[in-house]
């Protein structure tokens, strides 16, 4: 794939569109969890039976997944801007449909096209790469990232309060509101990306990888109340690995594929997806497990004994760490790479787990779970879009993170339906009533901290340098006559252009080090905003011109200072090779 740009380089975007990209994703999220606080309600609500309810929350799981590489693929086509707005505008005639109704198979509608809207996050996530400044972008991508988290937890409390004091539909018509004021920002303040794919929208693809999503997730979220050895739950599972399957024979042959496969595949790829269902599991653990644990009365002997407000404000720390991690994580990805700050986000998850096993007693530990966790989530989350992004061609930054976001929708999925199963397998019934116990709350935890262990796994077996394709950072370079001389008599004339990248956008804040024949550094310097950067010489005879900026791999080129104007070109050094000049 390649890319042209049409519009604006990077680095023009105004300081406000980080906190709208942001925002836009928080409130996606938030149809993620909107409806927990009233979940054990839905089946009375609606007047349907408890298995008929379920769907409200799994067409809204069902659309997300398929909606979110879709929409990435058609951002990286057609704008992901123009994207985005469009899948706002979805999630609010959604939330709009599910406020005026009580009837099931109309909330299903609407829930279903709130979920559409899940695709925003990698959009936001590609417009952010496309027109922030190298130094902006780690930070900016965390936050977004972390977003989904954020929403999500976020929303619990809030759900909870109008649910309790209020109509629940009154969830539904703030969700709205929130959304139309998600569009109004991005059209004020978020310009349109200027990358663009080139080729077709792959509609084949889209169908056939709808199809295989639905026929995977659907047995997954309803296998429970199916039965996990029915003839439908296992002909299901049958027919998805049929479909994704053909489907993915597809996509190999076709000229514009809605997915690269074969990008797919790379290490860092495909290791940082897997790694991502982990994070995904682990992350939804708490989400179901504390909220319980704390409305159950205390009359169980482990329960806690909180209102659905308390239970959903004592959860919110887990999505306000997350959204404080995202500066912390630019600051120890700087130094250490994505890498490594995934596998300390994991290792902090897997204490909060461990830890919290023991934490189950009062209130006030349930916080302390939820912020360690909260912590170690943001980290993680934060590092996945950083990995993915530096693996991938920028014309295809939207696809490769829908899809990325897309493994975590699957792992939270595989969460929900074995979580759901453990705790029911190992609850008490009392008058009918089916009540989880501390030992099911227990075993959830660890199954929890297996997955981040298999995420820990994954995460050690991405590649400790660089990421594969790197972008082609040119160094166009040329010598001219140094315009004050008088500075010093051995002084000659230096080297002096831009740093560009393959679409000719100027690179800002890159480093340009002259090395000479003995391999010693002669002189640095850092690229201007636009590109420009200027090294004097200590003498003629033949150097090395080096570029390194974040996201790029490391570029280096030969140069003889002679005195005359001349172009020069870097040539790619890929991660552990030597350069030969």
């Amino acid at each position: 794939m390649t890319h042209t740009t049409t519009e604006e380089p990077r680095g023009k975007a105004s300081g406000a569109v980080v906190p709208v990209l942001a925002f836009a994703g928080i409130v996606v999220a938030v149809m993620q969890t909107l409806l927990v606080p009233v979940i054990k309600d839905l089946p009375q609500l609606l007047h349907t039976a408890p298995s008929n309810a379920t769907w409200v929350l799994t067409s809204t799981l069902l659309s997300g997944a398929v909606a979110t590489p879709i929409m990435g693929r058609l951002g990286d086509l057609y704008g992901k801007r123009r994207m985005l707005i469009a899948s706002l505008a979805v999630m609010v005639i959604g939330a709009l449909v599910s406020a005026f109704t009580s009837q099931l198979l109309t909330m299903i509608v609407g829930r279903t096209l709130q979920g559409f809207a899940m695709g925003a996050i990698p959009l936001g996530i590609g417009l952010m790469r496309d027109m922030l400044p190298r130094e902006r972008l780690g930070s900016a991508m965390a936050l977004m990232s972390s977003s989904i988290g954020v929403g999500g937890g976020l929303a619990l409390p809030a759900a909870a309060l109008v649910a309790q004091h209020t109509d629940w539909h009154a969830l539904f018509y703030g969700a709205a509101g929130l959304g139309v004021l998600a569009i109004a920002l991005t059209l004020l303040v978020v310009p349109e990306s200027p990358m663009r794919a080139r080729g077709s929208f792959d509609l084949p693809g889209a169908l056939g990888l709808s199809a295989g999503l639905v026929l995977f997730l659907l047995p997954i979220t309803k296998g429970s109340d199916w039965g996990w050895t029915s003839g439908t739950t296992l002909g299901l599972f049958l027919a998805a690995v049929v479909v994704l399957v053909l489907w993915g024979l597809y996509e190999l042959r076709a000229g514009a594929p809605l997915v690269d496969l074969r990008t797919t595949a790379r290490p860092a790829v495909l290791f940082t997806n897997l790694a991502s269902i982990m994070v995904g599991v682990a992350f939804y653990v708490v989400s179901l497990v504390l909220p319980q644990l704390l409305q159950l009365p205390k009359a169980t002997g482990y329960g806690l004994g909180q209102s659905m407000v308390v239970a959903g404000l004592c959860v919110a720390p887990l999505g306000l760490t997350m959204m404080f991690t995202a500066p912390v994580y630019a600051r120890l990805s700087a130094r250490y790479g994505p890498r490594t700050t995934l596998i300390i986000g994991l290792l902090i998850i897997a204490v909060g787990y461990g830890g919290g096993l023991g934490l189950m007693e009062a209130p006030w530990e349930t916080i302390l779970t939820s912020v360690i966790l909260g912590a170690g989530i943001g980290l993680a989350y934060s590092s996945l879009p950083a990995l993915i992004v530096g693996a991938v061609p920028a014309s295809e930054t939207g696809a490769a993170n829908g899809l990325n976001t897309l493994m975590r929708s699957i792992g939270t999925s595989v969460s929900s339906a074995v979580i759901g199963m453990v705790l029911a397998n190992t609850a008490h019934t009392v008058g009918g009533l089916a009540i989880p116990t501390m030992h099911g709350f227990r075993v959830s935890f660890l199954i929890a901290t297996g997955a981040v262990a298999v995420g820990l796994v994954m995460a050690l077996c991405l590649p400790r340098t660089g990421r594969a394709p790197q972008q082609h950072v040119q160094l166009r370079a040329s010598s001219e006559e140094d315009a004050v001389l008088e500075r010093a008599e051995d002084v000659l004339r230096g080297f002096r252009g831009r740093v560009l990248d393959p679409a000719g956008v100027p690179v800002a804040r890159a480093k340009v080090t002259l090395i000479d024949r003995r391999g010693r550094q002669a002189g640095s310097a850092v690229s201007a905003d636009d590109g420009a950067y200027e090294l004097a010489v200590p003498g003629q005879g033949a150097y090395v011109l080096a570029a390194r900026a974040a996201g790029y791999g490391p570029l280096a080129s030969a140069a003889t200072h002679s005195g005359e104007e001349r172009t020069v070109e870097v040539d790619l050094a890929l991660p552990g090779e030597a350069v030969s000049v």
